[in-house]
């Protein structure tokens, strides 16, 4: 069954993509699950993409922002005080800076266990997603919403999401390298929930902070799982070639 879907979900994507999704419907069904999932989730970033640049999505973004304000005063958020402020520190999050401590502190890990290829491997899936997110935000250029006040400070275009489109990179992408790492299984469904939880609650905030859309955060989300999954493939798939370490 996973076989079929990949295929037909190949004959949508470019004639050089196809081929390599046809090759790998011969390989192990964990390699074709995760193949899926990448070209799922960018499928889906594909569609919503379309969905927006046509203006079809608009009514839906609307009322979903008007639905997390206060009815008849759109400045105020639904929920208690203390939720805006606990959305602001989730929001931070999926900040550069916060974002970049995490990959730090990950990459001093791998160097202190002399990791080098996994290090290697870390920080051009990082690296590579940020700038694909970047590339994103500019090739788009979509404004941000102006229905209700922003709670939050903003300065780039608003599609896709890069709070969130940055959070599952490097969230995602840590999280799946991690758990490539280890041996336990309780150790990799714990990396790639917390990555998962984390990725969410982080998209969440920019939509009540009334910042971004919701398709922004869909979008945000599934080139950030994209990339994610295929930094995963290509981790499993060297280090079976012992191009990088093996489990600690």
């Amino acid at each position: 069954m996973i076989t079929e879907l990949l295929r037909r979900a190949a004959k949508r994507l470019p004639a050089p993509m196809e081929r390599v999704l046809v090759r790998l419907a011969g390989s192990d069904a964990v390699l074709l699950v995760r193949a899926f999932l990448a070209v799922a989730a960018l499928w889906v970033f594909i569609l919503v993409a379309s969905q927006v640049t046509q203006g079809d999505t608009r009514h839906v973004d609307e009322r979903i922002l008007r639905a997390f304000r206060a009815s008849g005063n759109p400045a105020d958020p639904v929920g208690p005080p203390w939720v805006e402020g606990a959305m602001r520190d989730l929001t931070a999050l999926g900040s550069n800076i916060v974002l970049l401590i995490f990959t730090s502190a990950i990459a001093v890990f791998l160097a202190v266990r002399r990791q080098k290829h996994a290090l290697a491997l870390v920080l051009v899936s990082t690296g590579g997603g940020f700038l694909i997110a970047q590339a994103l935000k500019l090739a788009f250029s979509r404004p941000r919403p102006d229905l209700v006040p922003h709670l939050a400070y903003v300065t780039s275009s608003s599609f896709p999401s890069g709070h969130s489109m940055f959070s599952a990179v490097v969230y995602l992408t840590l999280g799946a390298l991690l758990s490539q790492l280890v041996q336990e299984r309780t150790l990799k469904v714990y990396f790639l929930g917390v990555a998962c939880f984390l990725t969410f609650v982080v998209g969440l905030s920019r939509v009540y902070l009334g910042v971004h859309y919701p398709t922004d955060v869909l979008a945000g989300w599934s080139a950030g799982l994209a990339w994610a999954v295929a930094c995963w493939m290509a981790a499993s798939w060297l280090q079976r070639r012992g191009k990088v370490e093996p489990p600690l």
